[in-house]
């Protein structure tokens, strides 16, 4: 971890042994998802993503405990360790954002509770789910006290799947960052969009869809992208920047990637027909254009989706969710064994750049 360490030398340091270098104009980091199931496994992970890293991001995907907080009831004891062990490891000298999925992994309704079940509604606005979705982010930002809050993760999928529940929810989440906003005045705030799904190569003119999406992304405090090129067919530098592109253009607000990633190995999966050929040459490439358009643009943070392979943790990930699962594995900047790949090495030039 050298490389990574020379960015810790402050500034009565001895200079004369640096290269020359240029400020950085963005933060950088990686999201907490471990790649292993050990508590070790979980604090190397912290570890590494704080040597390579001057932000990172706490992501919540899996589990509201929506009766708890609806009855004013006694939360799950999974859910306050997961918490707990979170706020455990915080470091005092990193940026912390915090990134919360209100919809479930098709983002087409609410997320599971504990048990499997969700609330009971006849809106997705209902006034049960918004008072009881304010106080689980209110609890999380209590405990975790972040820089940054995404309140919901890859919102336009809903408006792709539902139009009806698409508007239902932007008047459930207008009423809970309402909220927010009035407890926590300087926090800023955030849905996050997938450019995977908003970005369409072959299209000349915004449709209707992509023009909400567009207009949507105009109220937030910072746009959140989610991005992963591939899931998009998206392989090679020409068309990474195609993406870039229609991003810098539509969005006129601090661009933030709230999480992103490109594999580094074929993606192979029978069972969802799913053949994606990639290799850490091409990850590298989109790590490159990825940290210039960072720099040239201003973003605010990007934030990398896993710094190592998980094949450790994805063996005991449950058949159900094993080939879902297996999407996101190989994305890391180094590989299950901590080999370090082109990707990391590009990663490390620009972090150990001075951020403005």
């Amino acid at each position: 971890m050298l490389i990574a360490l020379v960015s810790c030398k402050e500034d009565g340091d001895d200079e004369t042994i640096q290269p020359p270098r240029t400020q950085r104009n963005f933060q950088m980091g990686f999201t907490t998802w471990p790649y292993g199931p050990s508590i070790s496994d979980v604090d190397s992970t912290y570890l590494l993503i704080h040597l390579n890293g001057d932000c990172y991001t706490e992501h919540l995907d899996n589990k509201i405990p929506w009766k708890a907080f609806i009855n004013n009831s006694s939360l799950p004891a999974e859910f306050i360790n997961d918490v707990a062990g979170r706020k455990s490891r915080k470091p005092a000298n990193k940026t912390l954002i915090l990134s919360v999925s209100l919809l479930n992994g098709a983002r087409d309704n609410l997320l599971e509770d504990y048990d499997g079940s969700i609330p009971t509604y006849q809106k997705l606005s209902d006034s049960i789910i918004e008072n009881a979705y304010y106080n689980y982010l209110d609890y999380l930002l209590n405990e975790l006290q972040p820089t940054y809050l995404i309140a919901a993760l890859e919102v336009n999928e809903l408006l792709e799947k539902n139009s009806i529940k698409w508007e239902e929810y932007k008047l459930l989440i207008a009423g809970v960052k309402s909220k927010i906003t009035s407890k926590y005045p300087n926090l800023p705030i955030s849905e996050s969009i997938t450019l995977h799904n908003w970005y369409a190569p072959s299209s000349t003119a915004l449709t209707a869809e992509q023009q909400e999406v567009a207009s949507y992304i105009s109220t937030q405090d910072f746009a959140s992208i989610s991005f992963y090129p591939f899931i998009a067919g998206l392989s090679d530098k020409a068309q990474f920047e195609g993406a870039f592109d229609f991003l810098n253009r539509e969005v006129a607000i601090p661009i933030a990637f709230s999480e992103t990633g490109h594999l580094a190995e074929d993606l192979i999966i029978d069972s969802l027909n799913v053949n994606i050929p990639s290799n850490p040459g091409l990850q590298n490439e989109y790590m490159e254009v990825l940290l210039a358009n960072a720099q040239d643009e201003d973003y605010e943070f990007i934030t990398w989706w896993t710094y190592r392979d998980y094949d450790k943790l994805w063996v005991t990930f449950p058949p159900s969710i094993k080939d879902i699962g297996q999407i996101w594995r190989d994305t890391g900047i180094e590989d299950e064994n901590g080999k370090k790949r082109p990707a990391y090495f590009s990663w490390n030039t620009q972090f150990i750049k001075p951020l403005k």
